[in-house]
């Protein structure tokens, strides 16, 4: 594989970074009067336009948010060092449970292309951001292995991920192969918020932001927040209507305080 020298984008990584704080504001703004139509939210016409196959769907968009930063790690020269290339690797971590082992796994319901086209375009440049920032731009102490924010930060990214992965396993688990009726989920962090698996993926990436204590990484765990959040509200709002039982002492997304 050909190896490639690339000198930091300083001008870049800042327009990236603030396009991702900024977008995602504004779609939280959004997500106030509106929910984007994925999941149950989609009309059961299919519409709007065309869907993609939920396995396929999760297996496109997840994708090149694994691949680019892999693809600029294996081809870097110099080599940037052990410490960043962990960091990238734990953030390929995400990715390839998401595109190879949870796109296999899930039941969802079809997708409209073009929010999996949106999604494609997105994940390929937060994937370029993140793995061109950490190989490329990233500067640490000789310290750093012993701050208490990389510790912090990676404990907190795989707790998240730990209860991003169960939650999705009790979701999937809650019906029975071609039935379409929606139940209460049980057990895990779902006994304290109604999107545990948004909360596991939020915290994952505010521990990433931590342990790489970095604006680009930073920006890509508010646009989580500010993107999957409203998501797990919507689902508190949809259970709290449809289940006259549902726990009242759960929270939305964040447990015992939202």
């Amino acid at each position: 594989m050909r190896r490639i020298i690339m000198e930091c984008n300083e001008n870049l990584i800042q327009y990236l970074s603030w396009w991702f704080i900024i977008g995602g504001v504004a779609y939280l703004l959004r997500q106030t009067r509106t929910h984007t139509p994925y999941g149950r939210y989609v009309s059961s016409d299919g519409t709007p336009g065309w869907t993609c196959p939920a396995k396929l769907a999760w297996f496109l968009q997840e994708l090149p948010s694994f691949l680019v930063p892999v693809f600029l790690l294996l081809t870097t020269v110099p080599k940037p060092g052990l410490g960043k290339e962990m960091l990238v690797w734990t953030f390929c971590l995400h990715y390839f449970q998401r595109t190879f082992i949870y796109s296999l796994l899930t039941r969802g319901r079809p997708s409209p292309c073009y929010i999996v086209f949106s999604a494609v375009v997105f994940c390929s440049v937060n994937g370029f951001l993140q793995g061109h920032y950490m190989l490329h731009c990233a500067t640490y102490s000789d310290e750093w292995p012993s701050d208490i924010r990389l510790g912090t930060g990676l404990l907190m990214f795989f707790v998240g991920m730990a209860i991003n992965i169960h939650s999705d396993h009790i979701l999937r688990n809650l019906r029975k192969s071609g039935e379409v009726v929606y139940k209460i989920p049980k057990g895990g962090m779902f006994e304290y918020v109604s999107g545990a698996n948004f909360f596991g993926e939020i915290l994952e990436w505010c521990g990433y932001a931590v342990a790489t204590w970095s604006l680009p990484t930073f920006s890509f765990a508010l646009f989580t927040l500010c993107s999957i959040g409203p998501r797990a509200y919507h689902h508190h709002r949809y259970y709290q209507e449809k289940f006259e039982d549902y726990p009242r002492s759960r929270k939305a997304v964040i447990p015992f305080v939202l």
